[in-house]
């Protein structure tokens, strides 16, 4: 089929498009013109499309004689990007992106969007959420997941309008390619020994590949309007940062910091973090001590998907990769 993919050139999009081309089908990478294309070099046969999604009047001429959708792109980090930015790509970007595709005649348009926009643990006990979780936190407290929580509500707009959408929420995902993200990846963070503090709580996490799987399933048997969370293994901080440190040969983060008191520092650092090389941004101390972990069984048996891939493998195909890159030299 004539594929479109927004957010092309970045982590998801770039891998969905390789394995859209090794499935047969004609690929459309739709970007902006400054964007790098160091993911798609080695990628034959795929066509460019110029763009911005702040640009409406670009998109549309991106879906000409296109039947699939992949909308992958959004905004990823809002501590050094200009007020508003977030908004306007995540969600006017939705937005422009649906519209297009309604007038273009698009036959299906999958929505990446995060397990980010289901909100909040309701406690601080691990009980997995799922796709009926409901988005429960203050905008200016997680403005990530506040922005991919409203782009949805413009997916659920366009689903009553007839349109054929499905969503999809990955959890944090692991594996090669991630090049935005270098410097502030996690995996960089604990191989470099630049995060020393761990605390309680913990994350899902999944293999990029069943991130994909995820993807190309959904674009057959996706049912829509639907939600479908893409994760991998819920794990505590502790076990996560151990299996990173193993996997880097480096010893794991062991001081245990009371999460109580992250929460406490979030607001005074959230005025210095523009000035500050936080490990994470002061809107994820707010969140510390919670247990972000899913339930994935709607994904696997909806879409058919195999077990998640042990996480241990996109560790260390993602180190390899840092690696080869010039991002990971031990200090």
């Amino acid at each position: 089929m004539n594929v479109l993919v927004t957010g092309s050139t970045g982590f998801l999009g770039a891998a969905l498009c390789h394995a859209l081309v090794q499935a047969g089908h004609n690929v459309r990478a739709f970007h902006r013109p400054t964007s790098t294309l160091k993911l798609l070099e080695d990628l034959p046969g795929i066509e460019h499309a110029l763009g911005d999604l702040t640009q409406p009047e670009s998109i549309l001429p991106a879906m000409q004689d296109i039947e699939i959708v992949f909308h992958c792109a959004a905004q990823l980090d809002h501590r050094r990007q200009p007020s508003g930015r977030m908004y306007a790509v995540t969600v006017e970007g939705t937005r422009a992106v649906l519209k297009a595709a309604q007038r273009a005649g698009v036959r299906r348009v999958l929505h990446t969007s995060s397990v980010a926009a289901l909100g909040l643990p309701e406690n601080n006990t691990p009980a997995p959420m799922n796709e009926h979780h409901s988005w429960n936190c203050r905008p200016h407290l997680w403005p990530y997941g506040y922005t991919k929580h409203l782009a949805e509500m413009e997916v659920q707009r366009a689903v009553a309008e007839g349109m054929d959408v499905v969503i999809l929420n990955p959890s944090y995902i692991i594996g090669p390619g991630d090049i935005y993200r270098q410097s502030s990846s996690l995996l960089i963070q604990v191989a470099q020994q630049r995060l020393r503090l761990t605390t309680e709580g913990g994350l899902n996490v999944v293999h990029l590949q069943d991130v994909i799987a995820g993807h190309l399933a959904a674009m057959e048997r996706g049912q829509r309007g639907e939600r479908y969370i893409l994760g991998g293994q819920n794990l505590q901080h502790t076990v996560l940062l151990q299996k990173i440190a193993q996997a880097a040969g480096v010893p794991a983060p062991n001081s245990l910091i009371p999460a109580g008191l992250l929460r406490s520092l979030s607001g005074p650092l959230s005025l210095l973090e523009s000035f500050l090389d936080l490990p994470v941004s002061a809107s994820l101390l707010r969140q510390a001590g919670l247990y972000f972990y899913y339930e994935t069984r709607k994904a696997q048996v909806g879409l058919r998907l195999p077990p998640p891939r042990p996480i241990e493998d996109a560790i260390t195909q993602a180190l390899d990769w840092f690696a080869r890159m010039g991002a990971l030299s031990v200090e």
